[in-house]
Protein backbone atom coordinates (compact mmCIF):
# COMPACT_ATOMS: atom_id res chain seq x y z
CA UNK A 1 0.00 0.00 0.00
CA UNK A 2 1.27 3.73 -0.65
CA UNK A 3 1.36 5.88 2.11
CA UNK A 4 1.01 8.86 0.16
CA UNK A 5 -1.92 7.71 -1.90
CA UNK A 6 -3.89 5.25 0.75
CA UNK A 7 -7.15 5.91 1.22
CA UNK A 8 -9.52 3.96 4.09
CA UNK A 9 -12.85 2.31 4.15
CA UNK A 10 -14.12 2.36 7.66
CA UNK A 11 -15.27 -1.01 9.07
CA UNK A 12 -17.86 -0.53 11.41
CA UNK A 13 -16.15 -1.32 14.69
CA UNK A 14 -19.15 -2.52 16.72
CA UNK A 15 -18.69 -5.94 14.96
CA UNK A 16 -15.60 -6.84 16.66
CA UNK A 17 -16.69 -8.65 19.34
CA UNK A 18 -15.67 -11.70 21.52
CA UNK A 19 -18.50 -13.10 23.38
CA UNK A 20 -20.82 -10.36 24.46
CA UNK A 21 -17.95 -7.79 25.20
CA UNK A 22 -16.23 -5.42 22.61
CA UNK A 23 -13.12 -7.02 21.37
CA UNK A 24 -10.12 -4.59 22.82
CA UNK A 25 -8.87 -4.32 19.48
CA UNK A 26 -10.65 -1.38 19.55
CA UNK A 27 -9.55 0.35 22.40
CA UNK A 28 -6.80 2.39 20.70
CA UNK A 29 -4.83 -1.07 18.60
CA UNK A 30 -6.91 -0.16 15.51
CA UNK A 31 -5.40 3.85 15.84
CA UNK A 32 -1.97 2.97 15.61
CA UNK A 33 -0.66 5.93 14.27
CA UNK A 34 -1.21 5.38 10.82
CA UNK A 35 -2.75 1.61 10.82
CA UNK A 36 -6.76 1.51 10.29
CA UNK A 37 -8.44 -1.74 11.48
CA UNK A 38 -8.46 -2.62 7.68
CA UNK A 39 -5.03 -2.22 7.27
CA UNK A 40 -4.78 -4.50 9.87
CA UNK A 41 -6.64 -7.24 8.41
CA UNK A 42 -5.19 -6.78 5.11
CA UNK A 43 -1.46 -6.48 6.13
CA UNK A 44 1.43 -8.78 5.88
CA UNK A 45 3.11 -8.95 8.87
CA UNK A 46 6.08 -10.45 7.53
CA UNK A 47 6.76 -7.94 4.95
CA UNK A 48 9.98 -6.87 3.98
CA UNK A 49 11.60 -3.25 4.44
CA UNK A 50 14.73 -2.07 5.34
CA UNK A 51 14.16 -0.86 8.94
CA UNK A 52 14.87 2.95 9.62
CA UNK A 53 13.95 5.46 12.59
CA UNK A 54 14.27 7.98 15.11
CA UNK A 55 14.70 8.63 18.33
CA UNK A 56 14.48 11.75 19.85
CA UNK A 57 15.92 13.08 23.50
CA UNK A 58 13.12 16.53 24.04
CA UNK A 59 15.15 18.33 26.73
CA UNK A 60 11.77 20.48 27.94
CA UNK A 61 12.69 23.92 28.87
CA UNK A 62 15.84 24.55 27.17
CA UNK A 63 18.86 23.71 27.91
CA UNK A 64 21.88 25.87 28.06
CA UNK A 65 24.17 26.41 25.49
CA UNK A 66 27.22 27.64 27.11
CA UNK A 67 26.94 25.33 29.88
CA UNK A 68 26.68 21.90 27.84
CA UNK A 69 27.82 21.72 24.42
CA UNK A 70 29.29 24.82 23.30
CA UNK A 71 31.63 26.08 26.17
CA UNK A 72 32.78 29.55 26.36
CA UNK A 73 35.72 29.22 28.62
CA UNK A 74 37.78 32.35 27.96
CA UNK A 75 34.53 33.97 28.22
CA UNK A 76 34.10 36.05 31.30
CA UNK A 77 32.99 34.52 34.23
CA UNK A 78 29.18 35.93 33.83
CA UNK A 79 29.41 34.22 30.29
CA UNK A 80 31.34 31.48 30.93
CA UNK A 81 29.31 29.98 33.87
CA UNK A 82 30.25 27.89 36.94
CA UNK A 83 31.38 25.05 34.97
CA UNK A 84 34.94 24.22 33.85
CA UNK A 85 35.48 22.13 30.12
CA UNK A 86 36.97 18.92 28.85
CA UNK A 87 38.61 17.41 26.25
CA UNK A 88 36.41 14.86 24.08
CA UNK A 89 37.75 11.54 21.91
CA UNK A 90 37.60 14.32 19.03
CA UNK A 91 40.72 16.75 19.29
CA UNK A 92 39.53 20.17 19.54
CA UNK A 93 36.10 19.49 20.43
CA UNK A 94 35.29 20.35 24.44
CA UNK A 95 32.25 20.33 26.37
CA UNK A 96 30.86 20.94 29.91
CA UNK A 97 32.44 18.73 32.90
CA UNK A 98 29.53 17.21 33.70
CA UNK A 99 28.91 15.33 30.09
CA UNK A 100 32.11 12.91 30.61
CA UNK A 101 30.46 9.82 29.11
CA UNK A 102 29.95 11.75 25.93
CA UNK A 103 32.62 12.86 25.61
CA UNK A 104 34.30 10.04 25.69
CA UNK A 105 31.91 8.87 22.12
CA UNK A 106 32.16 11.81 20.76
CA UNK A 107 33.33 10.30 17.57
CA UNK A 108 30.09 8.52 17.21
CA UNK A 109 28.27 12.14 17.43
CA UNK A 110 28.07 15.75 16.11
CA UNK A 111 27.34 18.38 17.68
CA UNK A 112 25.17 21.47 15.92
CA UNK A 113 26.44 24.46 17.38
CA UNK A 114 24.34 27.11 15.29
CA UNK A 115 20.53 26.24 15.67
CA UNK A 116 18.23 29.03 14.91
CA UNK A 117 15.61 28.88 16.82
CA UNK A 118 14.16 32.48 16.07
CA UNK A 119 10.80 30.57 16.08
CA UNK A 120 10.33 28.98 18.06
CA UNK A 121 8.94 29.59 22.00
CA UNK A 122 8.41 27.71 25.56
CA UNK A 123 6.82 25.20 23.85
CA UNK A 124 7.48 21.65 21.86
CA UNK A 125 5.89 23.04 18.70
CA UNK A 126 8.54 23.98 16.23
CA UNK A 127 11.39 22.43 16.72
CA UNK A 128 9.29 18.93 17.21
CA UNK A 129 7.71 20.21 13.78
CA UNK A 130 11.03 20.85 12.43
CA UNK A 131 8.69 24.05 10.57
CA UNK A 132 8.67 27.94 11.48
CA UNK A 133 6.00 28.23 10.56
CA UNK A 134 4.46 25.76 13.17
CA UNK A 135 4.73 28.71 16.40
CA UNK A 136 2.92 28.85 19.67
CA UNK A 137 0.31 31.69 19.01
CA UNK A 138 -1.74 31.32 22.11
CA UNK A 139 -5.24 32.31 20.62
CA UNK A 140 -6.46 28.34 20.53
CA UNK A 141 -4.75 27.95 17.60
CA UNK A 142 -0.91 27.08 17.87
CA UNK A 143 1.10 25.29 15.23
CA UNK A 144 -1.28 26.80 12.43
CA UNK A 145 -1.88 22.84 11.54
CA UNK A 146 1.42 21.99 10.99
CA UNK A 147 2.17 18.56 11.63
CA UNK A 148 5.58 17.19 13.81
CA UNK A 149 8.42 14.61 12.80
CA UNK A 150 7.04 12.16 14.11
CA UNK A 151 3.43 12.48 12.86
CA UNK A 152 4.67 12.88 9.24
CA UNK A 153 7.17 9.87 9.84
CA UNK A 154 3.95 8.24 10.76
CA UNK A 155 1.81 9.11 7.69
CA UNK A 156 4.57 8.61 5.11
CA UNK A 157 6.55 5.76 6.46
CA UNK A 158 4.12 4.28 8.83
CA UNK A 159 5.63 1.14 11.28
CA UNK A 160 8.63 -0.50 10.04
CA UNK A 161 7.24 -3.67 12.13
CA UNK A 162 3.34 -4.43 12.15
CA UNK A 163 2.04 -4.45 14.32
CA UNK A 164 4.16 -1.79 16.24
CA UNK A 165 3.43 1.55 16.39
CA UNK A 166 5.00 4.05 13.77
CA UNK A 167 5.09 6.96 16.46
CA UNK A 168 5.44 6.62 20.16
CA UNK A 169 5.76 9.53 22.48
CA UNK A 170 7.66 8.82 26.04
CA UNK A 171 6.59 11.61 28.03
CA UNK A 172 5.31 12.59 31.48
CA UNK A 173 3.62 15.81 30.09
CA UNK A 174 1.65 15.44 26.65
CA UNK A 175 0.52 18.90 25.71
CA UNK A 176 4.00 20.40 26.92
CA UNK A 177 6.40 18.17 25.92
CA UNK A 178 4.75 16.14 22.75
CA UNK A 179 3.50 17.98 19.33
CA UNK A 180 1.11 15.67 17.37
CA UNK A 181 -0.39 15.59 14.12
CA UNK A 182 -1.98 18.96 13.80
CA UNK A 183 -4.52 19.03 10.86
CA UNK A 184 -2.55 15.90 9.37
CA UNK A 185 -5.29 14.15 10.76
CA UNK A 186 -5.93 12.29 14.10
CA UNK A 187 -4.56 8.54 12.81
CA UNK A 188 -1.64 10.40 12.56
CA UNK A 189 -0.73 11.45 16.12
CA UNK A 190 1.60 9.78 18.25
CA UNK A 191 0.84 6.81 20.65
CA UNK A 192 0.71 7.75 24.49
CA UNK A 193 3.45 5.00 25.49
CA UNK A 194 2.85 5.32 29.38
CA UNK A 195 -0.82 4.46 29.04
CA UNK A 196 -0.21 2.13 26.11
CA UNK A 197 0.82 -1.19 28.26
CA UNK A 198 -2.54 -0.77 29.95
CA UNK A 199 -4.74 -0.59 26.84
CA UNK A 200 -2.96 -4.03 25.82
CA UNK A 201 -3.98 -6.22 28.91
CA UNK A 202 -7.31 -8.43 28.81
CA UNK A 203 -10.66 -6.94 29.49
CA UNK A 204 -12.45 -8.32 32.27
CA UNK A 205 -13.98 -11.92 30.70
CA UNK A 206 -11.37 -12.17 28.38
CA UNK A 207 -8.50 -14.30 28.26
CA UNK A 208 -6.20 -15.89 25.95
CA UNK A 209 -7.37 -19.44 25.84
CA UNK A 210 -11.01 -17.92 24.02
CA UNK A 211 -8.64 -15.87 21.60
CA UNK A 212 -6.79 -17.98 20.68
CA UNK A 213 -10.35 -20.51 19.44
CA UNK A 214 -9.34 -19.20 15.71
CA UNK A 215 -13.00 -21.13 14.80
CA UNK A 216 -14.45 -18.54 17.76
CA UNK A 217 -12.68 -15.94 15.71
CA UNK A 218 -13.26 -16.88 12.37
CA UNK A 219 -17.05 -16.62 13.34
CA UNK A 220 -16.55 -13.08 14.23
CA UNK A 221 -15.03 -11.99 11.17
CA UNK A 222 -16.98 -13.82 8.75
CA UNK A 223 -18.76 -10.81 8.16
CA UNK A 224 -15.48 -8.90 7.38
CA UNK A 225 -14.39 -11.62 5.27
CA UNK A 226 -16.94 -11.11 2.97
CA UNK A 227 -16.81 -7.05 2.86
CA UNK A 228 -13.51 -7.17 0.54
CA UNK A 229 -10.14 -8.23 -0.15
CA UNK A 230 -9.02 -9.35 3.49
CA UNK A 231 -6.08 -11.51 3.49
CA UNK A 232 -7.12 -15.23 3.10
CA UNK A 233 -5.44 -15.69 6.71
CA UNK A 234 -6.83 -12.71 8.39
CA UNK A 235 -8.33 -14.45 11.31
CA UNK A 236 -4.58 -15.31 12.49
CA UNK A 237 -3.25 -11.60 11.66
CA UNK A 238 -6.07 -10.50 13.37
CA UNK A 239 -5.57 -12.68 16.52
CA UNK A 240 -1.76 -12.06 16.68
CA UNK A 241 -2.95 -8.39 16.66
CA UNK A 242 -4.87 -8.83 19.41
CA UNK A 243 -2.94 -10.54 21.80
CA UNK A 244 -0.28 -7.93 20.55
CA UNK A 245 2.72 -10.09 21.64
CA UNK A 246 5.22 -7.88 20.09
CA UNK A 247 3.97 -4.70 21.14
CA UNK A 248 3.71 -5.98 24.83
CA UNK A 249 7.39 -7.45 24.09
CA UNK A 250 8.78 -3.99 23.93
CA UNK A 251 7.69 -2.48 26.72
CA UNK A 252 9.11 -5.04 28.89
CA UNK A 253 11.97 -3.65 29.66
CA UNK A 254 12.12 -5.38 33.61
CA UNK A 255 13.71 -8.52 31.13
CA UNK A 256 16.37 -6.61 30.05
CA UNK A 257 19.93 -7.54 32.31
CA UNK A 258 20.19 -5.70 35.50
CA UNK A 259 23.54 -4.15 34.65
CA UNK A 260 22.21 -2.83 31.15
CA UNK A 261 19.66 -1.44 33.23
CA UNK A 262 22.15 0.34 35.80
CA UNK A 263 24.05 1.72 32.20
CA UNK A 264 21.47 3.39 31.23
CA UNK A 265 20.75 4.95 34.58
CA UNK A 266 17.47 4.20 36.73
CA UNK A 267 16.19 7.85 36.00
CA UNK A 268 12.92 8.76 34.60
CA UNK A 269 15.25 9.25 31.41
CA UNK A 270 17.69 6.82 31.66
CA UNK A 271 14.19 4.26 31.68
CA UNK A 272 12.82 6.04 28.61
CA UNK A 273 16.17 5.88 26.45
CA UNK A 274 16.11 2.02 27.02
CA UNK A 275 12.51 1.28 26.40
CA UNK A 276 12.67 3.44 23.17
CA UNK A 277 15.52 0.99 22.32
CA UNK A 278 13.35 -1.68 22.79
CA UNK A 279 10.36 -0.05 20.62
CA UNK A 280 12.63 0.75 17.39
CA UNK A 281 14.34 -2.93 17.48
CA UNK A 282 10.51 -4.02 17.85
CA UNK A 283 9.43 -1.72 15.09
CA UNK A 284 8.70 1.72 15.91
CA UNK A 285 9.82 4.45 13.69
CA UNK A 286 9.69 7.52 15.82
CA UNK A 287 10.18 7.24 19.76
CA UNK A 288 10.35 10.42 21.59
CA UNK A 289 11.76 10.73 24.83
CA UNK A 290 10.98 13.14 28.00
CA UNK A 291 12.80 12.47 31.14
CA UNK A 292 10.24 15.39 32.77
CA UNK A 293 8.43 18.48 32.01
CA UNK A 294 10.32 21.73 31.75
CA UNK A 295 13.15 20.70 33.69
CA UNK A 296 16.00 22.37 31.78
CA UNK A 297 14.32 25.71 32.33
CA UNK A 298 16.77 27.17 34.90
CA UNK A 299 16.05 31.16 35.63
CA UNK A 300 18.01 31.26 38.84
CA UNK A 301 17.81 29.90 42.51
CA UNK A 302 14.75 31.80 43.36
CA UNK A 303 12.96 31.10 40.48
CA UNK A 304 10.68 27.69 41.16
CA UNK A 305 10.89 24.93 40.70
CA UNK A 306 14.04 24.16 38.38
CA UNK A 307 16.45 26.88 39.94
CA UNK A 308 19.30 28.12 38.25
CA UNK A 309 22.65 26.89 36.50
CA UNK A 310 24.77 26.01 39.19
CA UNK A 311 21.83 24.29 41.53
CA UNK A 312 19.46 23.15 39.18
CA UNK A 313 21.20 21.97 36.03
CA UNK A 314 24.28 20.00 37.71
CA UNK A 315 22.17 17.01 39.32
CA UNK A 316 20.12 17.11 35.74
CA UNK A 317 23.58 16.49 33.09
CA UNK A 318 24.56 13.41 34.76
CA UNK A 319 21.28 11.68 33.81
CA UNK A 320 21.02 12.47 29.87
CA UNK A 321 24.80 12.05 29.79
CA UNK A 322 24.38 8.51 30.74
CA UNK A 323 21.14 7.66 28.76
CA UNK A 324 22.36 8.77 25.69
CA UNK A 325 26.22 7.30 26.07
CA UNK A 326 24.50 3.79 27.04
CA UNK A 327 21.59 4.39 23.74
CA UNK A 328 25.08 4.55 21.73
CA UNK A 329 26.80 1.65 22.82
CA UNK A 330 23.26 -0.59 22.85
CA UNK A 331 22.52 0.87 19.44
CA UNK A 332 26.06 0.11 18.25
CA UNK A 333 26.36 -3.10 19.95
CA UNK A 334 23.24 -4.32 17.79
CA UNK A 335 24.08 -3.12 14.69
CA UNK A 336 21.33 -0.60 15.01
CA UNK A 337 23.16 2.28 15.09
CA UNK A 338 23.26 3.29 11.45
CA UNK A 339 19.74 2.30 11.14
CA UNK A 340 18.54 4.69 13.80
CA UNK A 341 19.12 8.97 14.30
CA UNK A 342 19.12 9.76 17.51
CA UNK A 343 18.38 13.56 18.02
CA UNK A 344 19.12 15.58 21.27
CA UNK A 345 17.59 19.26 21.95
CA UNK A 346 15.00 21.72 23.72
CA UNK A 347 13.16 24.22 22.42
CA UNK A 348 15.85 27.13 22.50
CA UNK A 349 18.77 27.99 24.00
CA UNK A 350 19.70 30.29 27.00
CA UNK A 351 20.90 34.07 27.57
CA UNK A 352 24.66 34.78 27.47
CA UNK A 353 24.98 36.36 30.40
CA UNK A 354 23.70 34.74 33.05
CA UNK A 355 21.37 36.93 35.79
CA UNK A 356 22.00 38.01 38.79
CA UNK A 357 19.78 35.00 40.61
CA UNK A 358 22.69 32.66 38.87
CA UNK A 359 20.66 30.99 35.99
CA UNK A 360 19.89 32.12 32.38
CA UNK A 361 17.02 33.13 30.43
CA UNK A 362 15.30 32.43 27.65
CA UNK A 363 17.13 32.53 24.40
CA UNK A 364 15.92 32.36 20.44
CA UNK A 365 19.00 33.57 18.57
CA UNK A 366 20.69 30.29 18.67
CA UNK A 367 20.65 26.92 20.41
CA UNK A 368 23.17 23.94 20.69
CA UNK A 369 22.13 20.01 19.83
CA UNK A 370 23.36 16.57 19.58
CA UNK A 371 22.69 13.85 16.78
CA UNK A 372 24.26 10.41 16.34
CA UNK A 373 23.80 7.64 14.05
CA UNK A 374 21.87 7.42 10.75
CA UNK A 375 24.78 6.23 9.02
CA UNK A 376 26.15 10.04 9.10
CA UNK A 377 29.76 11.04 9.14
CA UNK A 378 30.15 12.01 13.17
CA UNK A 379 32.99 13.15 15.26
CA UNK A 380 32.25 17.17 14.77
CA UNK A 381 31.23 19.87 15.68
CA UNK A 382 28.92 21.72 13.01
CA UNK A 383 28.48 25.33 12.99
CA UNK A 384 29.73 28.56 15.18
CA UNK A 385 28.47 30.90 17.49
CA UNK A 386 30.23 34.36 19.00
CA UNK A 387 32.22 34.90 21.47
CA UNK A 388 29.14 34.83 23.75
CA UNK A 389 27.57 32.20 22.69
CA UNK A 390 24.58 34.17 21.46
CA UNK A 391 24.74 34.66 17.93
CA UNK A 392 25.08 32.42 14.95
CA UNK A 393 28.49 32.77 13.40
CA UNK A 394 28.50 30.07 10.99
CA UNK A 395 27.04 27.48 9.36
CA UNK A 396 23.00 28.16 10.81
CA UNK A 397 20.99 25.04 10.66
CA UNK A 398 17.48 25.81 10.52
CA UNK A 399 14.10 23.78 12.00
CA UNK A 400 13.38 23.19 8.04
CA UNK A 401 17.10 21.61 7.46
CA UNK A 402 16.28 19.67 10.42
CA UNK A 403 13.11 18.18 9.51
CA UNK A 404 14.84 17.54 5.51
CA UNK A 405 17.56 15.77 7.52
CA UNK A 406 15.25 13.80 9.40
CA UNK A 407 12.80 13.12 6.88
CA UNK A 408 16.15 11.92 3.94
CA UNK A 409 17.13 9.49 6.89
CA UNK A 410 13.38 7.63 6.98
CA UNK A 411 13.66 7.74 2.96
CA UNK A 412 10.87 10.07 2.66
CA UNK A 413 10.82 11.97 -0.83
CA UNK A 414 11.29 15.93 0.72
CA UNK A 415 8.71 16.90 -1.93
CA UNK A 416 5.65 15.27 -0.60
CA UNK A 417 2.79 16.59 0.51
CA UNK A 418 -0.23 16.31 2.49
CA UNK A 419 -3.52 17.64 2.40
CA UNK A 420 -5.04 19.91 5.02
CA UNK A 421 -8.99 19.86 6.10
CA UNK A 422 -9.08 22.64 3.59
CA UNK A 423 -8.23 20.54 -0.06
CA UNK A 424 -4.79 22.47 0.27
CA UNK A 425 -1.83 20.30 -0.81
CA UNK A 426 1.05 21.27 2.46
CA UNK A 427 4.71 20.49 1.99
CA UNK A 428 5.91 17.98 4.84
CA UNK A 429 9.32 20.51 4.49
CA UNK A 430 8.90 24.32 4.34
CA UNK A 431 11.08 27.14 3.89
CA UNK A 432 13.69 25.44 1.21
CA UNK A 433 14.80 23.40 4.21
CA UNK A 434 17.88 21.47 2.99
CA UNK A 435 19.62 18.07 5.08
CA UNK A 436 22.55 19.30 6.80
CA UNK A 437 25.73 18.02 5.60
CA UNK A 438 27.77 15.96 8.12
Amino acid sequence: MNPHTATHTPIPTDLIRVGSRRWFLQMGLAGFAGITLADVLRANPNRSRDPKSVILFWLSGGPSQIDTWDPKPDAPAEIRGPYRTIQTSVPGIRVCEHLPLQARVMDKLTILRAVDCSASNHTPITMQAGNPLARRTDDGRDGGGYPSMGSVAAKFRGSNNFPMPAFVGLAPSWRADVWGAGHMGHEFEPVKGDELPGRLAMPEGVNVPRLQDRAELRRQFDLLRRTGDANPDFASQAFDMVVARRVEEAFAVHKEPERLRDAYGRTSVGEKALLARRLVEAGTTFVLVSGRWGYFDHHGDNVPPWGGIQRGLTPILPTIDQALSALIHDLDARGLLDSTLVLMMGEFGRSPVMTEDAGRNHWTNVMSMLVAGGGLRHGQAIGSTDARGGEIRTRRVRPSDLAATVFQHLDIPLDSQWTNPQGRPINIVTEGGRPIAF
